[in-house]
């Protein structure tokens, strides 16, 4: 059985959005403008409603499912490679998944390279967390979600806090993440005509652009999560798409996971996109994903 028509529309979305913003000569701040237009693929969810908040300097958007459990909330985390995306091109989408957990979700808009390289965006994953707990809300009731980059954040937040030896978020969604920034994984070649949003030159372009420190490591375990060491992760939960150049950097991490002995799921999505999380609403593929992703952080925030 093959992707549903709404799935193949989606797919043709992208690729036009991708198209536009490979447009050569165009400035940084039009491609961003361009590539926050993903947020068209979505359908605004409904019975949410949104509220722009300052997190301790760090813009963030909440996005407010009624009848959101009033203790829980999630962390949000957009895709964009560390370049491009804001909190408006993840607010429909992350509206969907907080209606599915039945949380409250503060979209985080972290600081972008070029212009603040690694480690800005985790350092305002960070505040955004730490801005959370000062609100009330305990840490075994945050949920920390993302995709592309944002799933890798999603990550890399827990592990941080882990290592400061302080408590982390109750649970992780990680769809789509970028795991091992060595770019040795075979679906970045095998994908490359599958994958409508991502290139391996994206990567590369992305990849210079996030970390910039003179002699860099791209295997470095504190952002490349195919070497860290997840010891102590909360329960986490990762998909992707089947056919997106990262496939093979999310079935990584899962069986990392697992490894590691983190209470985990691993869900590929058959001919998915990456980012798929962006066809919210009107993908029933990526609906049914949703749900699992609310489900488990149902099941798992405040365990």
């Amino acid at each position: 059985m093959g992707a549903s028509p709404e799935a193949q529309q989606f797919a043709q979305f992208l690729e036009s959005v991708s198209a536009k913003s490979a447009t050569p000569g165009l400035d940084l701040a039009i491609v961003r403008d361009i590539v926050d237009s993903n947020h068209k693929a979505s359908t605004e969810p409904e019975g949410v409603t949104y509220a722009e908040v300052d997190a301790n300097g760090v813009p963030a958007l909440w996005a407010i499912p009624e009848g959101a459990d009033p203790d829980r909330a999630l962390l949000h985390f957009h895709f964009g490679g560390s370049v491009t995306a804001s909190m408006h091109s993840d607010r429909k989408a992350a509206g969907h998944i907080a209606k599915a957990a039945g949380a409250r979700s503060l979209v985080v808009d972290f600081r972008l390279a070029p212009e603040h390289p690694y480690p800005a965006q985790l350092d305002d994953a960070e505040t955004a967390y730490r801005w959370l707990l000062s609100q009330g809300y305990e840490p075994r009731n945050i949920g920390s979600t993302g995709h592309s980059i944002g799933g890798t954040l999603a990550v890399l937040l827990p592990l941080r806090l882990l290592a400061k030896g302080e408590a982390t978020p109750g649970a992780i969604v990680s769809v789509s993440p970028w795991a091992d920034l060595t770019l040795k994984n075979p679906a970045i070649d095998r994908n490359e005509e599958n994958d409508k949003m991502l290139s391996r030159g994206i990567l590369e372009l992305f990849r210079g652009a996030w970390l910039q420190q003179p002699g860099v490591d791209f295997a470095d375990p504190l952002f490349n999560l195919a070497n860290a060491d997840l010891t102590g992760l909360p329960p986490t939960i990762v998909h992707y798409g089947e056919y997106e150049t990262l496939a093979d950097d999310g079935a990584q991490l899962g069986r990392r996971l697992a490894d590691f002995k983190v209470t985990s799921e691993v869900h590929p999505l058959p001919e998915g996109q990456h980012s798929f999380v962006l066809g919210a609403g009107r993908v029933p593929e990526v609906d049914r994903a949703i749900q699992q992703m609310g489900q488990w952080l149902r099941e798992h925030l405040g365990a």
